[in-house]
């Protein structure tokens, strides 16, 4: 059975699929994705949503070499577990990277890319995904 993509979630999931929108708890004062009613950390029900810190560094990763219909142009896919700035971690793909090249430590930044386009209907899919973080310009 293919994975269907809908207009109306790919709507209510803008936030955390574009820009990043977490929870953080107003009494640990933790940050987390995706948001969530109830703090992970502490059990309270006092969170609000917050915008994410865009870069991080990769704390773990695996390698997807066998990857499910409709992702298979994208195989290998790396997933990692980002720690991002503000302490908050995500799971999500690498891109911009050969896997080879990929290793704990590195510093990525968060990039909205094409996720996955369904074949059906055509819609395109995007979301969040990261990639190595460029160095900086001398001379600027």
């Amino acid at each position: 059975m293919a994975y269907r993509l809908s207009p109306a979630r790919l709507w209510r999931e803008k936030d955390s699929r574009y820009r990043l929108v977490g929870g953080m708890c107003r009494r640990c004062g933790r940050r987390f994705y995706p948001p969530r009613p109830v703090c992970p950390y502490c059990g309270s029900k006092s969170v609000e949503r917050v915008e994410l810190a865009r870069q991080g560094v990769v704390e773990t990763f695996a390698i997807t070499y066998t990857v499910q219909e409709g992702f298979r142009d994208q195989a290998p896919i790396v997933y990692a577990i980002v720690k991002l700035d503000d302490g908050a971690r995500v799971f999500a793909p690498l891109t911009d990277v050969e896997p080879e090249k990929v290793h704990t430590g590195m510093r990525v930044e968060a990039v909205v890319r094409r996720v996955r386009v369904d074949d059906d209907h055509g819609l395109i899919a995007y979301g969040i995904k990261f990639r190595p973080l460029r160095p900086a310009k001398s001379g600027q």
